[in-house]
């Protein structure tokens, strides 16, 4: 018997009420009872995490989901190139597959109007990602046959 598939999921807090919602959307796919939730700080702190995770070898993918925006101090760009390519690595690393709803908008303002667009955009996103882990997971399974 194949043991259930367990998932990691990972959350930047930096606008939470945002992000959080791309869990909602993963969860409507893979039960919540197979997902693992983890907050981190922020997206820079997400790669870490996810290869520490993947290493675990516990995971049939991990996703993780951050906002990163223009806050008029850093290059938001710089930060969002370094996540991607922090989550590719270690998902290469480690041969678990580390899925990216990391969105890097380029014109977000804190208002009710783009706050309540995010929201229900993450929510697609995280829709996306579980079907990624699923699909991965078929994929793998059919090349080990």
């Amino acid at each position: 018997m194949t043991p259930t598939p367990r998932y990691a999921f990972i959350k930047a807090q930096w606008h939470a009420d945002i992000v959080d919602r791309a869990y909602d959307g993963f969860a409507e796919l893979i039960p919540a009872a197979q997902i693992d939730v983890f907050d981190v700080p922020g997206a820079f702190e997400m790669p870490l995490i996810a290869k520490d995770l993947a290493q675990t070898g516990a995971y049939a993918a991990i996703a993780c989901a951050a906002l990163v925006v223009d806050g008029g101090i850093y290059r938001h760009d710089f930060v969002a190139q370094a996540v991607v390519d922090g989550l590719m690595r270690a998902g290469l690393d480690t041969s678990v597959p580390v899925l990216s709803v990391s969105l890097t908008p380029h014109h977000f303002q804190e208002t009710p109007h783009h706050t309540a667009i995010y929201r229900e955009h993450f929510v697609e996103k995280g829709r996306e990602a579980a079907r990624a882990a699923l699909m991965i997971g078929k994929t793998r399974a059919a090349l080990a046959a």
